[in-house]
């Protein structure tokens, strides 16, 4: 099965025939007319095969569910006791092998309360082909004597509304006609309150282009996002599928609809005649652009994912033309739906063309991706990127949830349980035991920890003594934090316990291992051993047993930042950290410190005021700055900064700066989409020789602007520094990668840049 496609989805053919005349119906009016040698309802024989194929493919490919659509013609005409035999062989073939998901897409002429029944009995969703009002409708949806439908539809629509029904119902399709009054059609359709709407692009290839009665190239944009403006004025009173896949994109999510995005696609189609063929929209292109020569009698689902038209469908990006992977909206409109970009090739006119070529409706693709992102990009952005009390607290929400994953692999461990009901109990314990914790989850190396534990618990049964140790330390730490009157223990092994925030505690000789129980006293904090007297220690005890975390305060209005030095899951920098330092080289580092903070207030006062917020917790590595000094950000949560230890004042300024720039990218990228598909595609760097992925072009960028303010204050520029960020900046504005928040940071860094510039 290697690199072959499992198809998820089976359209059904059950019926070939309609009892409507439209005359936009892509099966009887366009360029694929072999409807004509079919037969007209569907064989016991094709359906018990297409149900034993189908639960073959399910188990081969180990597929949890399967989806069967049920469609013609007009798939009702095959009449109940064709379905029903449908349902039957379908839901015994995939027993116990896959969830089987049916469902029919109608005309609703035929659709009355004994059909619904059996729907009903099987579960079977229903969705409505409607064009909206009735002066909409009857343009195109039409009996072939002229007569309108449209009463018969709504009578088939309010049945299906009704109890025992309500729940079949799946949604409206609409055939978009430009001639129509959009607000009308939205109005009429969210009248019937569907619960989806979808709107459909007639079908129509660069040899039959759509109908332009105004011969402009973005009508059908323009039309669409008449629609929109008005859904939006409506609050949004039903889902529409178009619309939530657009969204979904621009966030960085994946496709919802065939017509859109890059997903391959993941079905087949069976004829009434047991022929297996490809996307039925294909039929609009030429005759036979649907077959495969395949059929369920003689040939497996895999030989049709083998196919080379199947195939073409899969490559995602590397499916669509040059033209298409150049285009900044491409991730939204995936180059269109396959069957829209065929083009004949003039050269050859009795020759079949390609489908290497932009849709034919590029232009009202490219202009309702823009127009619905220039509507909706603002609100649609991450709060993270503009609030920094919303990235803190998902930030928190992160570490809570990794924990939490950690918590599920290791409930056999009943030491690890005694420390997580710890850690629930100080949670419970009001407003000052919930603090602590906030506060020892935040720690970022605690996230560090859970990462690597994570991570070993991937590749192995990774250390869980350690992770335990870890556990109870962090919970104790947080009743010592709180003055809780809880039994905290703590498992320590060679001879000492790190307790997050606090400080190191050594309680025995080197390569000794035991536990001991700590509790908060008036002073400080307490540690009973068995066998020995109550020990205190902490900020008053004056002990040499205790290694208190220590502090550095930036300003006045400024918190205190943690000198961390002591916590053994701080290696996570490029370079190492220095060991704990000595009572003089700590006061040096902070009149360093204060020095360069100092020359960042002077110099870059906004960047230096947007480094403060957030900082937590600074770690000496060790030895001497790098290239220009800049500060590291580690595998941890956001907050701590690597700064070299033996950096001056100038360079220890820049290594501030320019780490909690990367820090704060970094605290985004976690929980915000800025771009997807990263590395599909290579973008030119001004400051590297070969081209880059988006991720790291957009991160050079970030932190060059702050650099680049940094250097003209302190008379450093290097020439031509603003024309680097901009070129890199258009690049990004260009990038298809980069979601509404990712173009919203662009934006943010334009601005900034701007300022710099003044």
């Amino acid at each position: 099965m290697t690199g072959l496609i499992a198809f998820r989805e089976i359209v059904l053919k059950v019926h070939s025939r309609c009892d409507l005349a439209c005359d936009h119906c892509y099966v009887y009016e366009h360029a694929d007319q072999s409807w004509r040698g079919r037969p007209k309802v569907i064989s016991p024989e094709v359906i018990s095969q297409t149900a034993s194929r189908l639960a073959e493919h399910a188990r081969a490919h180990a597929l949890p569910s399967v989806t069967v659509i049920l469609h013609g013609g007009e798939p009702l005409l095959a009449g109940t006791p064709r379905l029903r035999l449908v349902c039957e062989e379908f839901t015994r073939a995939l027993d116990g092998i896959a969830a089987l998901d049916l469902r029919i897409h109608t005309n609703g002429l035929q659709l009355g309360t004994r059909t619904l029944d059996l729907f009903v009995e099987y579960g079977l969703k229903v969705s409505v082909s409607l064009d909206g009002d009735r002066a909409a409708n009857d343009r195109h949806r039409r009996f072939a004597d002229g007569r309108t439908s449209h009463p018969l539809v709504l009578a088939a629509v309010d049945l299906l509304r009704t109890e025992p029904y309500r729940h079949l119902y799946q949604g409206l399709l609409c055939t978009v006609d430009v001639a129509n009054d959009p607000v009308a059609v939205l109005d009429a359709l969210v009248e019937l309150e569907p619960p989806r709407v979808d709107f459909l692009l007639p079908h129509a290839t660069w040899q039959t282009p759509p109908v332009r009665p105004d011969e402009a190239p973005d009508t059908y944009a323009r039309w669409l996002l008449r629609v929109f403006d008005h859904w939006e004025r409506r609050g949004r009173p039903v889902p529409v599928r178009l619309f939530d896949s657009l969204f979904s994109t621009l966030g960085g999510g994946p496709s919802l609809t065939e017509a859109l995005g890059l997903a391959p696609t993941d079905l087949v189609v069976v004829e009434t005649d047991g022929t297996l063929e490809q996307v039925d929209s294909l039929k609009s292109a030429f005759e036979g652009a649907a077959a495969t020569g395949f059929n369920v009698f003689d040939h497996a689902f895999d030989q049709v994912a083998a196919h080379p038209g199947v195939r073409a469908r899969q490559l995602g990006l590397a499916g669509v033309s040059d033209t298409c992977r150049r285009c900044p909206v491409v991730r939204s409109c995936g180059g269109g739906l396959y069957t829209h970009r065929y083009k004949a090739d003039p050269a050859d006119p009795a020759g079949a063309g390609d489908f290497d070529n932009p849709s034919v409706y590029c232009t009202d693709l490219r202009e309702l991706v823009d127009g619905v992102e220039g509507r909706t990009g603002a609100r649609a952005s991450a709060p993270e990127l503009s609030d920094p009390a919303e990235l803190t607290g998902s930030q928190e929400q992160l570490t809570r949830d990794m924990l939490a994953l950690l918590n599920d692999g290791r409930t056999g461990d009943s030491e690890w349980r005694r420390a997580w009901q710890l850690l629930g109990d100080v949670e419970r314990s009001g407003d000052a035991g919930a603090d602590a914790l906030d506060a020892v989850l935040s720690h970022p190396f605690t996230r560090t920890w859970i990462r690597a534990s994570l991570d070993a618990g991937r590749t192995g049964p990774g250390d869980a003594p350690e992770a335990t140790r870890r556990l109870t330390a962090l919970a104790a730490a947080a009743v010592l934090r709180g003055g809780l009157d809880l039994p905290a223990e703590v498992v320590y092994r060679d001879g000492e316990v790190y307790l997050p925030t606090l400080g190191l505690l050594r309680l025995g000789e080197p390569g000794t291992d035991g536990r001991a129980a700590l509790h908060a006293t008036g002073e400080g904090y307490a540690v009973r051993e068995e066998g020995r007297p109550e020990h205190r220690f902490g900020p008053a005890a004056g002990d040499a047993r205790w290694q208190p975390v220590r502090t550095w305060s930036p300003g006045p209005d400024e918190a205190p930042v943690a000198l961390e030095d002591l916590d053994p899951h701080r290696n996570c920098f490029a370079r190492p950290p220095r060991l704990r330092l000595g009572a003089g080289e700590a006061e040096e580092w902070r009149e360093r410190l204060d020095a360069a903070w100092a020359l960042l207030h002077a110099s870059v006062p906004e960047f230096a005021r947007a480094a403060a917020v957030g900082l937590t917790t600074l770690t000496p590595l060790a030895g001497g700055p790098r290239t220009a000094g800049w500060g590291e950000a580690g595998r941890h949560g956001p907050g701590a900064l690597g700064v070299p230890y033996a950096a001056g004042v100038s360079e220890t300024a820049l290594a501030l700066l320019t780490g909690r720039r990367r820090a704060r990218l970094q605290a985004l990228t976690e929980v915000a989409d800025l771009y997807a598909l990263d590395g599909e595609w290579q973008h030119p760097s001004p400051w590297r020789e070969r081209p880059v992925p988006v991720s790291r072009l957009l991160a050079d960028v970030h932190e060059r602007v702050a650099v680049e303010a940094y250097r003209r204050a302190t008379a450093a520029a290097e020439p031509g520094g603003t024309d680097r960020i901009n070129r890199a900046l258009d690049r990004l504005s260009e990038a298809a990668e980069l979601t509404s928040t990712g173009k919203r940071l662009v934006e943010q860094l334009r601005w900034e840049l701007k300022a710099v510039d003044a």
